[in-house]
Order: structure tokens, then C-alpha cells, then sequence
């Protein structure tokens, strides 16, 4: 019996020399694995009585406290208000804060410590670090929204109290409570009833929501310099200077840690009041002019085709009450049957044409309206088609095909006609409109509406053009779409992630579409440009000048009217983008992407007189706009190499090739001087010194210009050996194909890289040139019948303002958020959608306003115009 006691002590002591070997070997273990991120270091309590050489085999007993431990979260607490309130006794003392402030302070302290539901709620309102700092988070908004509706919602119930008291005194507490309890809670009723039993009182103060820029430099390990957004709640009492130096007392002050408080929005001080503003005052002056002038048109149109609809019933009575008297028994004539057999067939004819084509009739033949865009320079509307005034040939070609045709149908009227030839005098004569009235009749909504939905083109165009322009204006919004998005995401790494994808690489070389559109613009020029002359149009304007001073009239025509084209809708965007960045840089939480809201003020003039590619990036108002300056010196250059080429074909030729071979020769020096790795930097890393300037991108249209060329003077007709159209076709998708995804996963030399920066914008050009060729000669086989669709027609033709309005369509979604996206695959693919869907939409809108009618008065105006009778 005496051993037992014995045997046990001898087991108690076995265990706690076991426990003590497995707690040192647990510390051990937890020095090696030690896991320092942001200076994070993870501390263990435990007992070190025991010894250390006991087994590591049996089971552990360890507790953890992380109370002392500086968690990531306490590393990245930037504005702390339960530090700000331990310090306040010497916030106050250093009185550095105005006298409101301090007041509301209290308050606003006061009612958190108090527990206030309006004090929690403002507190609710304020970012602070959630996750993902690792996956590119960097905006800790909060709330804007509910800020807002805290104060709002005080106010109306605080209003309804006041009406409850009026018809129930006797039960006015009670009612206060009933009408408070949901103050500021923006859900729906429902869920706010569940807090019953909660009483709101109204805030003493009003909330103002802040937003501070943070830059943080953290030292260990990550040596990462980050800027942070952060969304505060405050009292609106407070200004700015009062919130930088409460922010100072916010947070605490670590030796690897460095934060700097960069700048401090207000987006409630509601600073830019819209309606003062002289800029949104003009557009909407001239906004609704347009609309009037587009009613005034649209029935003035309407009244027209009633009044020919019933001239034509007039006539038609008119002439079968003369056959019956004609007749003597009261029938048509054998001669009048045929000849109303003919004129019925024409009647039905025209009832059974599609919509524009009895457009096109009576605007031609009977009211003399302004033709249609469909005919002259389908492209006039589409994406900078720089369709010379003079170039709308194939409208008089079809005016005089159309009087050639009266004239034969005439004479074999008046051939048939025996006996009824007093009935032509009967007939409805036309009548000449004024020039005012076509003037108005230029803003007709049902012209220009048809005119651009129009599923035919005119004689000088090529239709694979409308897909080409089609296809990559969705590319440029795509391209923008994620350059924007990505910018307000709260995983702003995942894009790392993303572009390691091999089928990315079409949204990184998406700076492609643009060449596309240098290529159309110089083709078309160059085509239109050769077979308006060769018509002999040109010299019309010029007779009896010599060489040089019809040249320079030729020039300066060209020029004005590509400036009176392009400016109207552009003028009217650009002040349209003045006033939404204004907006979106006042009441956003987020900061614009660029600083539109104060260069366009200053600098807008450089943009209409098409320069700003000439001056720093920093000044240039609507930053999107670099393509329009430099297609429009591309156009000058290419008018003046086009006026010598006339006469003098050989010299204009050596200066295409020279002009050529030295924007070759300046982009690899640029670029290889400034060490761009196409591969690897971001396609708008040297926009400053390589993507936006003149002469970098001038290949692309100069390789357009001889193939406008070519086409004229083959006239769309070549032959080729099937063996030769086949091995042009792949060498072409080739280029293509390595242009945009050969780049993946490569390295290139800094010599390599600066040939590829120099030549793939012209390489991208030359797979355009055999595409068009190719489609216009009739070897374009399923990619000509695509290209060609008609229903690209549409959307090819509002390109130009589409491409206007769109990056204000992306900003404005993006900046009116008050969070920052989330992105994933699927989101981006519903709002690249749905962003094309409201930037067409709006481009279709200000084409029919602005451009189309400015399209249509050019050509009334024009010197060269024919007279029409109606």
C-alpha cells in the first residue's frame, strides 16, 4: 500500500518533465518560424520552467496571446478614432483646431463613447483597412452615401415628427420616438423596423465626408511604397487643415512605417455649383438651338412629303377625270392605260422601296432636300474621314443619272402618249426651294436618322471600310474600359495576374486599333482625292489659275473643310468634357484619372486649332483627343503630297517614301534612347515621347495613301493567281497574329525592341493595305462578306463621335461610385457591353444633332454644288 503513493509521484513527475519538453520545443519551433509582414510580429506566452530535452512526440499544450501582437490590421490603421479620442485632451490643448470643430469633435466623441446610433452610424460611414492590401487595395472609402443619408434622413423625419405632433399632441413623445428611430438609415422600411427598439436622435451637427490621400512608405520587409485613400465621416465644421491635424493624432507613430498626408478632398462642400458655371450655360444655350432647329426641320420635312403626297392625289384625279372625258364612255383609253399603268408602277414602286431610298426620290426628283449622308462619303460620318467637300461626285452623278432616266421615261411617255399629250401639262411641276430651307432641312431627324442607318453606300466607298472602322472602335473602348476600371479596383494586382494570360495580350496591344484608323483616313483621302480629280471636279474650282495658286485654293479648301467638319461636334465634346470633369472632380470620392477639370480651361484652344500633340502631356485638355491633332496634321501633310502628285507623281511619291523612312528612323532613336521595352512596359509608359507624337505614327497613314492609290488606278480590278492570294492572306493573319500576341513571355534586346517600337505600327498597316485590296478586288471571300455587313453600316458611320463621348461615359460610371469595383472576368465583359451600348447611343445622338447637319449645310454651301428642282 506504501508503494502506491510512491508510483504516483513517480508519474507526475514523468508528465511535467514531458510537458516541459514539448513547451520548449514549441518556442522553438515558433523562433524559427517567426513571420514577419509589415513589421508583424507574432508573440507566445508560455512557460518556461520546464525542461528543454524532453520528447517532441507528445501532445502539446500551447496557448497564444495575440493581445500585445501588432496585427497587419494595426500596421495599416491610418486614422484611429479611439486613438484621436485618448489624445484629445492635447488635441485641444494645442488649439490647432477651429472653434466648431473642437465643438462637434466633442459631440461627435462624446456620442460614440455614449454609444449614439447617429454617432455609430458616422463611424460606420469611415473606411479603414478590410483585406486585400496585398491584392492592390487601396481605397478604404466607406460610405459617401450613408454620410449623407445620416443628416437627410434626420431631416425628414424630423419633419414628419413635426406634422405627427400637430395632429396627435397628446401622443407627441411617443411620436418623436416613431419618426426618429429611423433616422438616417437608408435601407428599405422593413429592415429598419428591426431596430424597434433603438431611439435615433438627430446629429447636433451636420456630417461632412472626407477623403485623405495617404502615402505610405513601409520599410520592413516590404519595402512598398503605397498611396492609400481613405474615407472619413466627420463633422463638416471641420476644414481641411483641421482634418490633417487630427489625422497626425489618429494614428501611431511606428519607426518602419512612414505616413504623409498627401492631399484632403470634400466631396459634400459641393464647391462647383453647375448651374453657375459659364461653360455648362453656353451648352445648354447651344443644345437647345440644335434641338429647335431639329424640330423645326423634322416637321418642315413632315409638311413636305404631305404636301407632295397630296399633289400626287390631286394629279392623279386630275388626270383620270380628263381620260374619262377623253374617252367619251367614260373608261381609260387604250394609250392613258398604258401610260397610268406606268406611272402606277412607279407610284408602287415607291411605296415599295425601302425608307431611304423614297427619301433619296423626293429629295433628288420632287423637294429638293439635302442628300442623304449615305451618298456622299458614307464615311462622313464615320471615325475622321476626311471627305473633301468637292469629293460628293457620286450625288451629282446620281442627280444626273436620275434626270437621264426622267428624260428617256419622258420621251417614251410623249412616244405613247397619242392622243392624251395635253395631259403633261397637268402634271405637278417642280419647284425650286430656297437655300434657307434646305438649310433647315439639313436638321431634319428623319434625313439624318435615315441617312445614318442607311444599308447602302455610295459609289466611292469601299464597304470593307465600315467593318475595319466598326471593329476597332469597339477595340479603343474596350482598351479604355480596362485602363479606367483597373485604376478603381480594390484587386488593382489581379491585373499582374490577368496579363500573364496569353489572350490578354489583345487588350495590352490594343494601341493597334488605332493605326487601323490612321490607315482608313489616309486611304480614303488618297482614293477620293484621285478619282474626284479625275472627274475633273477639282479643276472646276481652280479654272484659270496656274499651278501653284490652284494648288494652295485646293489646300486651304481641303483644309477648311475638314476643320468645319470636325470641329462642330468636337467643340461641342469638349465643353461637355469641361463640365463633367468639373462635376466629377467636386463630388467624387475618387480623384479623375487625369486633370481635364484645369487644362481645359487654359487650354482648350490648342485642341480646337488640333496642336496639343505639340505641347507636354501634363497641358492637354481631353487627353483622348491626341488622335484627332494628329490625324489632322496627317491630312495636311497628305493634302499637300496629294496636290503635287497630280501633276508631279514622281516627287510625291520620293517624299511619301521619305516622310516614311524617317518617322522610322525618329521612333527607333526615341525609343531606344529612352530604353522602351515594348514587352514588358505599358504601352502608355512613353506617351509623352513616343505614343502621341506626330511622328511616330505617321507610317500607318502613308502606307493608306498608297493604297488608296492603288485601288484608283486599278480600279478596284486586279488579277491575281489563286496561289498568290492565298500566300498574301496567311502572311497577312501572320503579322497580325505576331503583332498581338507574339510579345508573350519574350525578351527582347534594347536594340530589338526599339526596331519592333518602330516598324510594328507600319507592319500593322501593310496587313491592313492586302485586306482592303484584297476585299475591293474581290478576293475577300467570308472576311469581305463580314467587314462588309450591312448592319456595321450604323456604327461605322457614328464612329467618330463615338469615339468622342465614350472615355466620358467610362469616367463618369466609374467615378460616380461610391466604392471601388471589384473586378472579375464576367464583370468586365457585362461593362464593356454595356459601356458600348451608352457610348453609341450617345454618339448617335450627337451625330444626328451635330454632325450630320454640318455634313449636309457643307455640301448646299458647296461652289461646285448642282442646282436641284424640286
Amino acid at each position: 500500500m506504501r508503494l502506491l503513493p510512491l508510483l504516483l509521484l513517480a508519474l507526475t513527475l514523468a508528465e511535467a518533465a514531458i510537458d516541459k519538453d514539448n513547451k520548449s520545443s514549441a518556442a522553438s519551433i515558433g523562433d524559427v518560424n517567426q513571420h514577419n509582414v509589415i513589421n508583424l510580429r507574432l508573440h507566445t506566452e508560455i512557460n518556461n520552467n520546464n525542461n528543454s530535452n524532453s520528447s517532441s512526440d507528445a501532445n502539446v499544450d500551447v496557448n497564444f496571446d495575440l493581445s500585445r501582437t501588432q496585427r497587419l490590421r494595426d500596421s495599416l490603421n491610418l486614422f484611429d478614432l479611439s486613438l484621436l479620442a485618448a489624445q484629445w485632451p492635447r488635441v485641444e490643448a494645442a488649439r490647432t483646431l477651429r472653434v466648431n470643430c473642437t465643438k462637434d469633435m466633442r459631440s461627435y466623441l462624446r456620442g460614440l463613447s455614449d454609444a449614439k446610433m447617429w454617432a455609430v452610424k458616422m463611424d460606420d460611414a469611415s473606411g479603414h483597412y478590410t483585406s486585400g492590401f496585398f491584392y492592390g487595395n487601396n481605397y478604404w472609402m466607406g460610405s459617401l452615401a450613408l454620410c449623407d443619408a445620416i443628416y437627410d434622413g434626420a431631416i425628414t423625419n424630423n419633419n414628419n415628427s413635426n406634422n405627427n405632433s400637430n395632429n396627435n399632441s397628446n401622443n407627441n413623445n411617443n411620436s418623436n420616438k416613431d419618426n426618429n428611430k429611423d433616422n438616417g438609415l437608408p435601407f428599405a422600411e422593413a429592415f429598419s423596423r428591426a431596430y424597434s427598439s433603438v431611439y435615433n436622435a438627430p446629429p447636433p451637427f451636420l456630417p461632412g465626408f472626407y477623403v485623405l490621400k495617404l502615402q505610405l512608405n513601409e520599410t520592413v520587409p516590404t519595402q512598398v511604397l503605397r498611396t492609400i485613400y481613405t474615407g472619413m465621416c466627420l463633422p463638416s465644421s471641420c476644414s481641411i487643415r483641421d482634418v490633417d491635424q487630427m489625422s497626425s493624432f489618429a494614428r501611431l507613430e511606428l519607426p518602419s512605417r512612414d505616413v504623409r498626408v498627401l492631399d484632403i478632398r470634400v466631396p459634400t462642400d459641393k464647391e462647383f455649383n453647375i448651374w453657375s458655371d459659364k461653360t455648362f450655360c453656353m451648352l445648354i444655350v447651344v443644345s437647345c438651338i440644335v434641338l429647335g432647329l431639329i424640330c423645326c426641320g423634322t416637321l418642315y420635312e413632315i409638311y413636305l412629303t404631305r404636301q407632295l403626297q397630296e399633289a400626287l392625289r390631286r394629279q392623279d384625279k386630275e388626270m383620270m377625270n380628263n381620260s374619262e372625258t377623253s374617252s367619251g364612255i367614260g373608261c381609260a383609253s387604250s394609250d392613258y392605260s398604258d401610260t397610268m399603268t406606268a406611272h402606277n408602277e412607279s407610284i408602287e414602286a415607291l411605296k415599295q422601296s425601302n425608307q431611304s431610298d423614297s427619301l433619296k426620290q423626293l429629295n433628288q426628283l420632287v423637294l429638293n432636300l439635302p442628300p442623304t449622308l449615305s451618298g456622299d462619303n458614307d464615311s462622313g460620318n464615320g471615325h475622321l474621314h476626311h471627305h473633301v467637300d468637292h469629293h460628293d461626285d457620286h450625288h451629282d452623278h446620281a442627280l444626273d443619272h436620275d434626270a437621264g432616266s426622267n428624260k428617256g421615261n419622258s420621251n417614251n411617255n410623249n412616244h405613247n402618249s397619242n392622243s392624251d399629250e395635253h395631259l403633261e401639262g397637268h402634271l405637278h411641276e417642280p419647284e425650286k426651294l430656297s437655300i434657307y430651307s434646305e438649310l433647315l432641312l439639313s436638321f431634319s431627324a428623319i434625313t439624318n436618322f435615315n441617312a445614318i442607318c442607311d444599308r447602302n453606300v455610295g459609289a466611292d466607298t469601299i464597304p470593307c471600310i465600315h467593318g475595319l472602322r466598326a471593329f476597332s472602335m469597339a477595340w479603343v473602348i474596350l482598351g479604355h474600359t480596362c485602363i479606367v476600371v483597373f485604376k478603381y479596383s480594390d484587386n488593382m494586382e489581379m491585373r499582374k495576374k490577368v496579363e500573364q494570360n496569353f489572350f490578354f495580350q489583345a487588350i495590352t496591344n490594343g494601341p493597334f486599333s488605332v493605326d487601323t484608323f490612321f490607315f482608313i483616313s489616309g486611304f480614303l483621302i488618297s482614293y477620293l482625292y484621285f478619282r474626284t480629280n479625275a472627274k475633273g471636279k477639282l479643276n472646276k474650282l481652280s479654272k484659270g489659275a496656274n499651278e501653284f495658286t490652284a494648288g494652295t485654293y485646293h489646300f486651304f479648301g481641303l483644309v477648311a473643310y475638314r476643320f468645319m467638319r470636325l470641329t462642330a461636334p468636337y467643340l461641342f465634346v469638349l465643353g461637355v468634357v469641361q463640365v463633367t470633369m468639373k462635376y466629377l472632380a467636386a463630388y467624387s470620392i475618387f480623384d479623375p484619372p487625369t486633370m481635364d477639370h484645369v487644362t481645359c480651361p487654359d487650354y482648350w484652344w490648342r485642341n480646337i486649332l488640333y496642336i496639343n500633340t505639340l505641347f507636354p502631356v501634363d497641358e492637354m485638355c481631353m487627353l483622348w483627343s491626341w488622335y484627332l491633332a494628329n490625324d489632322t496634321q496627317f491630312y495636311m501633310i497628305g493634302a499637300i503630297i496629294l496636290i503635287v502628285g497630280v501633276r508631279h507623281f514622281k516627287l510625291s511619291a520620293i517624299t511619301t517614301l521619305v516622310f516614311l523612312v524617317l518617322s522610322w528612323i525618329t521612333t527607333a532613336v526615341v525609343a531606344f534612347t529612352n530604353n522602351h521595352r515594348p514587352n514588358t512596359d505599358d504601352p502608355l509608359a512613353l506617351f509623352d515621347k513616343i505614343y502621341d507624337k506626330p511622328w511616330t505614327r505617321l507610317g500607318p497613314y502613308l502606307i493608306g495613301m498608297a493604297v488608296g492609290w492603288i485601288l484608283f488606278r486599278s480600279n478596284c480590278k486586279i488579277r491575281l493567281p489563286r496561289l498568290t492570294v492565298a500566300t498574301a492572306w496567311t502572311l497577312a493573319m501572320l503579322n497580325l497574329f505576331v503583332l498581338v500576341f507574339g510579345l508573350y513571355q519574350t525578351d527582347l534586346s534594347q536594340f530589338t525592341a526599339a526596331a519592333y517600337s518602330s516598324l510594328s505600327h507600319s507592319a500593322w498597316a501593310l496587313s491592313l493595305a492586302w485586306i482592303t485590296i484584297a476585299c475591293s478586288t474581290g478576293y475577300g471571300g467570308y472576311i469581305n462578306s463580314l467587314l462588309s455587313a450591312p448592319c456595321l453600316y450604323p456604327f461605322s458611320r457614328v464612329t467618330y463621335c463615338a469615339y468622342l463621348v465614350h472615355p466620358i461615359v467610362i469616367r463618369s460610371m466609374a467615378l460616380n461610385s461610391d466604392a471601388p469595383l471589384h473586378l472579375g472576368g464576367d464583370l468586365m465583359v457585362v461593362m464593356f457591353f454595356g459601356l458600348t451600348v451608352a457610348s453609341y447611343f450617345l454618339a448617335f445622338v450627337v451625330s444626328m444633332s451635330f454632325e450630320a447637319p454640318v455634313v449636309t449645310m457643307l455640301k448646299i454651301l458647296s461652289p461646285s454644288r448642282k442646282k436641284r428642282l424640286a
